[in-house]
Order: C-alpha cells, then structure tokens, then sequence
C-alpha cells in the first residue's frame, strides 16, 4: 500500500514538473520566440501567460524589447574634406524591431548586433564628415551630420529586425598631432578679428569726438551770439534809461556824473593829476550848480 501512494506521488510531481515547462510568461520588456525542433514557430509580442509543448518539441527565447544604447567606448579616429583627422565620440539608441529576423541575424547575440550597428556608424560618420570641413562639422552642420548618420544606419539596420531611434554626436575633438595648429590658427584669426574691431571703434571714436567738438562749438557759437544779443539789448535798454533820465534833469545827471568823475580821479592818494583848476572838470567845486558864480 505505501508502495503504490509513494508510486502515485512519484507520478503527480513528475506530471507537475512537465507541466511546468509547458507553461510561461512573457514580461512586458520582452518578447518571445517559441522554437520547434530549431525552427521558429511563435512570435509572441504581447505580455501574458501562454503554454507550448515541453522540451525537447519545443523550448522559448526571451528578447529585450525595450529601448537599448551603444555608447561608444573610445572616439573613432574620422577624416575631413581637408585631410584634418578629428577624434569623434557618438551614442545610438536602438530596439529590436523584428524578433524573427532579428534572432535569424544574430542568433539573439546582442553583443553581435551591437558590433555589428557599430561598424555601421563608423562607415556612415565617415561618409559624412570626409565630404565636410572641419568648420562644417564642429559648427555649422553637426545636426545635418546627425540627421545623415541616423537615416543611414536606419536604412541598413532595418533589414536586421532592428530599428535606430537616434543618433547623437557627443563630442568632436581635433586629433592631438593637428590640435596645436589649429588652436594657433583659431587664435590668430581671434586676434585678427579683435584688431580689426579695434580699428573700426577706434575711428568711430574720432567720428564721435569729431562730431561732439562741431556740436560744441555750433553751441558755444549760438550761446555766445544770444549773449551779445541780450548784451546789446540789455545796453540800448540801459542807454534808453539813461537818456529818459537825463533828459529830466540834465543838470543832476551831469553833477552825478562829475562826481563819480571825482570818485575815480581822487580814490587813491598815490596817483598824481595835473589839472587846469580853471577847466571845466573843476566846475562843480567851484559852484554846487557847476555855473559861474555871478
């Protein structure tokens, strides 16, 4: 009796564990190649719980489904349009696009496929920049370059199964045997143009100086015509002032005018005049009136 129940349990975990193998799962950052005797049967790219037969009929490969990188290691050594070597660093993001043909090319080696879309870049970045030159491609069309090497190897990777998302160029370096000169010839042309922009400010200097000394000057001009002006003004009102006062008492005007006469001859005691007593510039100390006495 204990034979038979241990017989029977023998029979129940071997049934489980065939079943076991007949049952899997497939997460959602894969997919799924079920084999029947090495040749693909099933493509499964949706997430879930399938079933096959157990080995050796039929067995199941898990692929990476998400989206993958190849981050280059070391910058490839690239050639210009001017023969100037440049040490170029790319990353490229990639996914498996078609399993089958994918498996088929690569036998589900990712190391292979990545050599592989390696090879590929190089070939399109050489193609690239060799037609470029070293301004063109460290400046004014690194995008364009871009944009060329990911529809290039896009093109080519397609009938691999796998799909290039992007492509970025990371860093552009010159080699280190032409660094020197260029950097000499990038800072003679700097110093060039820094020359040249210091002439430019230095004649506009002058033109600005030239320019503020003749508004100067037309300034000056004017104000000092305005100030005759009123001088002029301010005289011909003082002299018509001076005639209306004069003209009502012209014996005051000439006795203040005698005496501011005096206040200047007399004010210092060390000058010397000589004088006439008899003249006419005495005659307001000879009378109060400054006519003869009768």
């Amino acid at each position: 009796m204990k034979n038979k129940f241990a017989a029977f349990l023998i029979a129940i975990a071997v049934v489980a564990g065939v079943l076991s193998t007949t049952v899997f799962i497939v997460g959602e950052r894969n997919f799924a190649l079920v084999f029947a005797l090495g040749e693909v049967r099933r493509v499964l790219t949706e997430p879930g719980l399938y079933f096959k037969l157990p080995p050796p009929f039929q067995n199941v490969v898990m692929l990476d489904r998400r989206l993958l990188t190849i981050d280059s290691q070391e910058a490839e050594r690239i050639q210009t349009s001017e023969k100037k070597n440049l040490l170029i660093d790319s990353f490229v993001k990639w996914r498996i696009s078609d399993p089958r043909l994918y498996y088929v090319t690569f036998a589900g080696d990712e190391r292979a496929a990545r050599l592989r879309l390696q090879a590929q870049i190089r070939d399109a970045l050489n193609a690239s920049v060799n037609v470029r030159t070293v301004r063109d491609v460290v400046a004014l069309e690194r995008d364009v370059i871009m944009n060329e090497v990911r529809e290039s190897v896009r093109r080519r990777a397609l009938p691999l199964g796998v799909d290039i998302v992007d492509v970025r160029l990371k860093r552009i370096e010159f080699a280190p045997e032409i660094a020197e000169s260029v950097y000499r010839r990038m800072e003679s042309e700097r110093l060039r143009v820094a020359n040249e922009l210091r002439s430019i400010g230095a004649a506009e200097g002058e033109k600005i100086r030239a320019s503020a000394d003749r508004e100067r000057e037309q300034i000056v001009a004017e104000a000092y015509a305005k100030a005759q002006a009123a001088m002029g003004e301010g005289d011909a009102t003082a002299a018509a002032l001076y005639g209306a006062a004069y003209s009502q008492d012209a014996d005051f005007y000439s006795f203040y005018k005698s005496l501011e006469a005096y206040r200047q001859s007399f004010g210092r005691t060390s000058d010397v005049l000589i004088v006439d007593p008899s003249s006419d510039f005495f005659r307001f100390m000879k009378s109060p009136t400054g006519r003869p006495a009768q």
